[in-house]
């Protein structure tokens, strides 16, 4: 009875509606958890992926192309690192809808691609460049939608639980 209306924060994280566009508040070490698994994820499909196949050379995208392999998988570990780290913040204050989708989708995809063709250092600064614009244009989506949205749904929220 001492907490006002406007000071309650409700937990969304435990709804049982299974809803994916919530919060996700926490501490630090499950968003970094969260961060290193799904970009990790991406790239670790990418890679197998990139290990074998099933058909003729002709068909589909190379095998991985002779040469290096570690320059292209950190420095799509460290896009998918940034990327996931810009989405989980916005998580934590907007409710996002799958955050986790850009990350493995773009990670997979950029690393897939740098192992079969091996692209010269502008044109995976390209690609890298175009994964993280793909992922600031996803938070800004959310971001303005989300708070107002959030913020209207608590004011709702706690007026029915009032009466």
């Amino acid at each position: 009875m001492t907490e006002s209306p406007g000071l309650s924060v409700p937990d969304d994280c435990a709804s049982s509606d299974g809803d994916e566009e919530s919060l996700r508040p926490g501490p630090l070490w499950r968003h970094a958890l969260w961060v290193a698994a799904v970009t990790v994820l991406g790239v670790g499909l990418a890679w197998v992926n990139a290990s074998f196949r099933l058909g003729h050379d002709e068909y589909g995208m190379p095998l991985a192309a002779s040469g290096h392999v570690r320059p292209y998988l950190m420095a799509w570990t460290a896009t998918g690192l940034a990327a996931a780290a810009a989405l989980r913040v916005v998580a934590a204050r907007a409710p996002l809808y799958c955050p986790e989708v850009p990350v493995v989708v773009l990670t997979f995809m950029g690393t897939r691609l740098s192992l079969g063709f091996r692209p010269e250092p502008p044109v995976l600064g390209a690609m890298t460049a175009a994964a993280l614009t793909a992922v600031v244009i996803w938070c800004a989506l959310a971001r303005p939608r989300g708070i107002r949205g959030y913020r209207g749904r608590r004011a709702t929220s706690g007026e029915r639980g009032a009466g």
